[in-house]
C-alpha cells in the first residue's frame, strides 16, 4: 500500500479521499421528491420583514431545534421571512469554521441538526404563515468539498493551482466557465427546495459569480411552477436586478447611515443612496436595509455601539422601515443585544430575556408597517435636512409622514411649504398635532403622522 501511495500522482490520490461527483450530480436528471405542501403564503416582494438566524449563536447548543422553539416569538416581531444562515457542514481543511466554507451543497451540518430537524423548522414556520430561505455560498467552496476532485471546476493561476478568493485562504474559488459545474449547483440549489421545502435563497456574495449564472439558475428555480421563491443578492451590482433576483443588498445604505451617525453627514445623502440603489429595480424589486447582520455586528459592532444606544439604533431603524426597503433584523437586535456576535459565531449566546421595552418598541414599528400599504408600496416624496430624516408615503388615500432626528441634540425643523398648516394623527399616540412653520424633534425622537 505503501510504495502504490508513493507512486500515485497528487490528482489521482485527490480522487481517492475525495471522491468525484457522480454522473447524476453533474447531469441533474434525478431530483429528489418533494417533501410536504408547498407553503401558499410566501408574500409579495414589498411586503417582506426578514429576520437573520445565525444558528449558532442563537440558542445555548446552536442547533435548528434551539429555533424552532422561538418561532412564536420571532413570529411576534411581525415577521414574515426567516432567513437562516449556511445550513450545510463546514470544510475542516485549511479552514477558520466559517459557516461560509461550504463542504457538501447537499447535506446538512451536523453542528445544525438532520434534515428532519430542518423540515420541523420550515414547516414549523410556514404553520406560523412564515417563509424560510436559505444561505447559498455560491462563489466559492471548502478545500474538502467532493468537488475539488474536478480541478476544472475551480480557477487556477498559470501554476495550476486552485485559486482563493479575495485573501479567503480557506475556501477555494470556483470557476463558472465549467458548464458541469454550473450545472451541479443549479441541481443542488433546487433540491433543497423539494426536500426541505424552503422558499429561496440569500445568495451569499452574488457579485462574485456571473450575471448570466444567476440567470441561468433563476431559469430552473422559477420554473418549479408549485413554489413562489424569494432570492435576495448579498450584492450591489445593479445587472442582479436583470438575472431575476427580487432584492439587492444595503451595503451603501449601512455605510451611509454610519457616516451620519458618526461622521456627520448630511442626512439628505439618503436620497442619493435611493437613488442609486434603485436605478435598475423594476416593479417589486428593491433593496434589503439593517442597521446590523452577522457581519457587520461582528466587525463594526453592536447597533448600539454605532447608532447611539437603543433610541439612536431604533431612529435609524425607522428609517429603514418605512422610507423605501425591505427591513431585515439580526437575531439579537429586538432584544438590545449589547455583545457583539463575533466570527465565527461560537463564544456568545444571545439573551433573550434582555429589554423587553425594546422588543415591544420593535413590533410596534414592524405592526404598523404590516397594516400600511403606505409605508410598503407607497410613493416617496423626501423632505430631509441634514439632521432629520423627513418623508411623505402616500398610496390611495392613505399618506403618512415620517420624521426622524438622527442626532443626539434637539434639532429645529422648517418645515416645506406642502407641509405647513396641515393636521395629521401620531400613529402611536392617537394624539393630534397640527404642524406650523417648525418643529422641534428632541434627540433621536421619531414621529409617525397619518394625515
Amino acid at each position: 500500500m505503501r510504495r502504490i501511495t508513493y507512486c500515485l500522482s497528487i490528482t489521482l490520490l485527490l480522487s481517492i479521499i475525495i471522491p468525484a461527483p457522480s454522473n447524476a450530480q453533474i447531469t441533474g436528471n434525478v431530483d429528489p421528491p418533494q417533501y410536504g405542501k408547498h407553503f401558499s403564503n410566501v408574500p409579495d416582494t414589498r411586503d417582506v420583514t426578514m429576520y437573520q438566524v445565525n444558528t449558532r449563536a442563537f440558542s445555548k447548543d446552536g442547533n435548528f431545534k434551539g429555533v424552532i422553539v422561538r418561532l412564536d416569538s420571532i413570529k411576534a416581531l411581525g415577521v414574515n421571512v426567516i432567513y437562516l444562515m449556511p445550513i450545510f457542514p463546514v470544510g475542516s481543511l485549511k479552514a477558520v469554521n466559517s459557516p461560509y466554507a461550504t463542504k457538501d451543497y447537499n447535506a446538512v451540518g451536523t453542528e445544525f441538526g438532520t434534515l428532519d430537524d430542518l423540515r420541523k423548522l420550515v414547516d414549523g414556520a410556514h404553520e406560523r404563515k412564515m417563509a424560510v430561505i436559505i444561505d447559498w455560498v455560491a462563489n466559492h467552496t471548502s478545500w474538502d468539498n467532493p468537488w475539488i476532485a474536478n480541478k476544472s471546476w475551480y480557477e487556477q493561476d498559470t501554476s495550476g493551482n486552485i485559486k482563493s478568493p479575495h485573501g479567503w485562504r480557506d475556501v477555494a474559488q470556483l470557476n463558472f466557465k465549467n458548464t458541469d459545474m454550473r450545472l451541479a449547483m443549479i441541481k443542488a440549489m433546487k433540491s433543497w427546495v423539494l426536500k426541505a421545502n424552503i422558499d429561496g435563497f440569500r445568495c451569499d456574495y452574488a457579485d462574485g459569480p456571473p450575471v448570466d449564472f444567476w440567470t441561468q439558475a433563476f431559469d430552473t428555480l422559477r420554473n418549479i411552477h408549485s413554489h413562489k421563491l424569494l432570492l435576495m443578492a448579498e450584492g450591489s451590482r445593479s445587472e442582479n436586478f436583470d438575472a431575476g433576483f427580487d432584492y439587492n443588498f444595503g451595503f451603501r445604505f449601512y455605510g451611509t447611515l454610519k457616516r451620519i451617525y458618526i461622521n456627520g453627514k448630511s442626512v439628505k445623502s439618503i436620497d442619493t443612496v435611493n437613488t442609486k440603489d434603485y436605478a435598475n429595480a423594476k416593479d417589486g424589486q428593491g433593496m434589503i436595509r439593517y442597521v446590523t447582520n452577522h457581519d457587520v455586528n461582528s466587525s463594526d459592532g453592536t447597533p448600539l455601539d454605532l447608532f447611539g444606544g437603543i433610541k439612536g439604533s431604533m431612529a435609524a431603524f425607522i428609517v429603514i422601515a418605512y422610507m423605501k426597503s425591505v427591513p431585515m433584523i439580526y437575531n439579537g437586535q429586538e432584544v438590545g443585544n449589547p455583545d457583539r456576535l463575533t466570527f465565527p459565531f461560537t463564544s456568545v449566546k444571545i439573551n433573550w430575556t434582555l429589554n423587553p421595552d425594546v422588543t415591544a418598541e420593535y413590533k410596534k414599528v414592524i405592526a404598523f408597517r404590516n397594516i400600511s400599504a403606505a409605508i410598503r408600496r407607497g410613493a416617496l416624496i423626501s423632505y430631509s435636512s441634514d439632521d432629520v430624516c423627513v418623508f411623505t408615503k402616500q398610496a390611495g388615500t392613505e399618506t403618512i409622514l415620517v420624521l426622524s432626528n438622527l442626532r443626539d441634540k434637539p434639532v429645529i425643523y422648517p418645515l416645506p411649504a406642502e407641509l405647513r398648516n396641515t393636521k395629521w394623527k401620531n400613529i402611536f399616540t392617537g394624539g393630534k398635532i397640527t404642524l406650523a412653520n417648525e418643529i422641534t424633534v428632541e434627540p433621536y425622537q421619531y414621529l409617525v403622522l397619518k394625515k
